[in-house]
């Protein structure tokens, strides 16, 4: 009885291990958002390449992963964009934010995100498109780190000096030479932007784009928050502050919609 019990735990531990290595293959190919090798997979995730193929002939036949017409290249398949679609109409702000997107893209004429705090990064949930022709570069679940963008500083003002330095990597990384690395800078940002009820983000994720966001104080593990992004050449301090009233109005009717909502 011994050994069969020795073996079922021996089974149950690989099966672990097997979910595991599932996730981690789709986290790394939704963080690299482009087609990996099968060596360039092994290599990162530090896992034979026998097992690992092991593992996407699954995956692919399940629909998760896919590969280019060569066979050798592989990306995120058709399922994991079914799955990821199902949880943004499951997420009640998601849902309700809509209407209020739509009013402020109509309102400023940029571009407007929904975003949330994910580990150190901001994840993308929701966007609308600037009118214009010249415009920044956004998709709904790409990820930024905190830091970097607008729409993290906005949500990371919410903590104190010690909840900012746990929920971030340091040393922070510079996405453009405008990006704040500097600890001592930065943490002065979030005192400004808490003060002030919005945040801003002077080319720090994408070269002369500048960005407001005010949070929204919601939950989900790390909060939310929504912002306005122009070009610089439409943006100076005059513009930036207007646009910041209407975003800062946004969030209140966002707020008091999800407020309305937990009343009943």
């Amino acid at each position: 009885m011994e050994s069969v019990s020795g073996a079922a735990r021996v089974r149950r531990h690989e099966d672990v291990k097997s979910a595991a290595r599932v996730l981690e293959v789709l986290e790394l190919l939704g963080a690299e958002g482009a087609r990996l090798s099968l060596a360039d997979m092994a290599n990162t995730l530090a896992v034979p390449k026998s097992s690992l193929h092991a593992v996407l002939r699954t995956m692919e036949s399940r629909r998760w992963v896919e590969t280019d017409p060569s066979g050798t290249l592989y990306s995120l398949g058709l399922k994991a964009l079914l799955t990821g679609t199902a949880y943004l109409e499951s997420d009640d702000l998601a849902g309700i934010a809509g209407p209020v997107l739509d009013l402020l893209a109509e309102e400023t004429g940029e571009a407007v995100h929904l975003g949330r705090l994910d580990d150190t990064d901001v994840v993308y949930l929701a966007k609308r498109e600037s009118r214009h022709a010249l415009r920044m570069y956004s998709a709904v679940g790409r990820r930024l780190p905190a830091h970097a963008t607008a729409l993290g500083k906005a949500i990371l003002s919410q903590y104190d000096a010690a909840e900012i330095q746990r929920r971030l990597n340091w040393p922070l990384t510079a996405l453009t030479p405008s990006t704040v690395t500097d600890p001592d800078e930065l943490l002065a940002q979030l005192a400004d932007a808490r003060k002030r009820g919005w945040a801003e983000d002077e080319g720090e994720s994408s070269v002369d784009i500048r960005c407001v966001a005010v949070p929204l104080g919601t939950g989900h593990g790390g909060g939310d928050a929504i912002s306005c992004s122009a070009p610089r050449s439409r943006m100076d301090d005059a513009r930036l502050s207007e646009i910041a009233a209407h975003v800062t109005e946004a969030a209140h009717s966002l707020r008091t919609l999800l407020r309305r909502l937990g009343e009943h």
